[in-house]
């Protein structure tokens, strides 16, 4: 459970550090790719197993961490999109709700998981408790025109999870986990690199040293994060099918007490209502 507790802690300094990037008016794009590089060091540095780029290639995880990798930084950009087209509600929930894709997967295709009336039960509230918590209004609503997007963000933040629970469960052992991270994350980092060049095209970008800072202070909880989260998936007594959610319904229950306490975030009625199914849909998936 420590790791769980750890992976909470570092995905939410992750949102304290993009919220100060907001405030000192940090090019996210450009502080994601030095924090993916940076992330990528730190995995290296890590590492139990020797680097080589031939035993790289040829890992059998190598085709994981590149997908996990190009997904992260095309899932980030369309959620950035998202949030300024239909909101950051809607954009939040469809991110958040993605922890069906690889609940779902995980109990279709790993035979220890196991699904009783009780989980589902907490699923469902994990469900209401994202929406309730997530929105600032009753109901919420877009123009339709960027449902693909809104659909896109939940299906690329779902199959990313999917794609690194399954290398974690299947191809990836415990001294490869700092080279598989360094893979993941360096691809992701070039990757990004790819999509400033195209966004150049249009918009020659300011490149500034606070990006680089925004960058490097971001890499250094974004890579505990995942690392905390791996070894969740691996060593926390729980399934994935129970990690997953657990791990949401913490990061959103946090996120909004972090909110309130730092920077002065009101939480309606619904909210706290919300978080209540948040808490209780922790207790029905972990302990019932």
């Amino acid at each position: 459970m420590i790791d769980i507790l750890l992976t909470i802690v570092a995905f939410n300094t992750l949102i304290v550090v993009f919220k100060l990037f907001d405030k000192f008016g940090v090019d996210n794009l450009q502080a994601l790719i030095i924090n993916y590089f940076v992330a990528g060091f730190c995995g290296l540095y890590f590492s139990d197993q020797e680097f080589s780029i031939t035993y790289i290639l040829n890992a059998p995880w190598i085709y994981h961490a590149a997908l996990v990798g190009v997904l992260f930084i095309i899932t980030f950009n369309l959620y950035a999109i998202g949030t300024q087209k239909v909101g950051i509600a809607v954009t939040t929930v469809a991110n958040k709700l993605s922890l069906l894709i690889p609940v779902g997967f995980a109990l279709i295709l790993y035979p220890n998981e196991q699904l009783s009336y009780l989980k589902i039960i907490g699923f469902i509230m994990a469900i209401v408790g994202i929406y309730l918590s997530s929105t600032k209004k009753r109901k919420l609503s877009f123009d339709k025109k960027y449902l693909v997007l809104i659909i896109l963000v939940f299906i690329g933040q779902g199959f990313a999870d999917t794609i690194f629970n399954h290398a974690q469960k299947t191809v990836v052992n415990d001294d490869e986990k700092g080279l598989f991270f360094m893979c993941l994350m360096f691809i992701a980092g070039i990757s990004g690199i790819l999509i400033l060049i195209g966004k150049s095209i249009k918009q020659k970008p300011k490149f500034e040293i606070k990006n680089s800072i925004g960058g490097i202070v971001l890499g250094l909880p974004n890579f505990a994060s995942l690392i905390f989260f791996f070894n969740a998936l691996e060593s926390s007594g729980l399934s994935a099918s129970q990690v997953f959610p657990v791990v949401s319904m913490g990061i959103v229950t946090v996120s909004a007490l972090v909110g309130l306490v730092l920077f002065k975030e009101k939480l309606t009625l619904l909210n706290w209502i919300g978080l209540g199914f948040a808490v209780l849909a922790i207790f029905f998936i972990t302990f019932l």
